[in-house]
C-alpha cells in the first residue's frame, strides 16, 4: 500500500505524503522519544524526519519497506539531536542488578496503565541507544536483522545491546515497583 502512495507522490500529488505521516506518526514519535528523552524533542525529531524522507523520496529504491527507510531517517535525525543537544541521559548501572522473580512478581499486579507508565519511566531513565533497541524490538515489532537495517548497527551489535538493555530495564523496574508502584512498599 505504501507504494503506491509513494509512486503518486513521486508523480507530483504531494497530499499522498500525508498518508503516510498519518500512518506513521505515532509510531515514530515513540522511536523518537526513546532516544530524545524529550516529549518536545522528539516531536521535532519526528518533522526533521517526515521532511527529510519527504525530500530525499525519490532515493527510496524499495528494497526494504517504506517503515525501515523511514525509521533509519527517523534514528539517525534522534542522534544528531541528542549530539546538538548534549542532553544524552547518564547511563543508570550502579544497582541494576535487580532480582528478576521479584520484579515479575510485582509487575503482575499491576493494570494495564501502571505497566506501560513503568516500562515508559524506565525507558526514560536509560541510554538511548538500549531504550531504541526495546523500543523497536517489542513495541514496534522489528526482528533483529530490521533494526540492524534501520540503525546501521551489526546483528551482533543489535542482540548485545538488547541483551544489555533488558537487564537494565530490569534493575530499573525491579526497584521502581519496590517504591512508587508497589501498595504495600516494602
Amino acid at each position: 500500500m505504501d507504494q503506491l502512495y509513494i509512486r503518486n507522490v513521486l508523480k507530483g500529488n504531494r497530499e499522498d505524503f500525508r498518508f503516510l505521516i498519518r500512518k506513521y506518526k505515532d509510531l515514530a514519535f515513540s522511536v523518537a522519544l526513546s532516544v530524545v528523552k524529550n516529549e518536545y524533542e522528539a516531536e521535532e525529531v519526528v518533522q526533521e524526519a517526515f521532511i527529510k524522507a519527504y525530500e530525499h523520496l525519490s532515493s527510496f529504491r524499495g528494497d526494504a519497506v517504506f517503515k525501515t527507510w523511514f525509521y533509519k531517517i527517523l534514528v539517525n535525525e534522534a542522534f544528531k539531536k541528542v549530539r546538538q543537544s548534549k542532553s544524552a541521559p547518564s547511563l543508570l548501572r550502579d544497582g541494576m542488578a535487580g532480582d528478576i522473580e521479584d520484579a515479575d512478581a510485582h509487575f503482575l499486579g499491576l493494570d494495564e496503565e501502571e505497566k506501560h507508565l513503568l516500562v515508559r519511566d524506565a525507558l526514560s531513565r536509560m541510554e538511548s541507544r538500549e531504550s531504541l533497541v526495546l523500543q523497536l524490538f517489542y513495541f514496534e515489532g522489528e526482528g533483529i536483522r530490521e533494526i540492524a537495517g534501520i540503525t546501521g548497527w551489526s546483528e551482533g551489535n543489535v542482540k548485545v545491546i538488547l541483551h544489555r538493555a533488558r537487564k537494565h530495564l530490569l534493575g530499573i523496574v525491579g526497584p521502581l515497583l519496590k517504591t512508587e508502584f508497589n501498595p504495600i512498599r516494602r
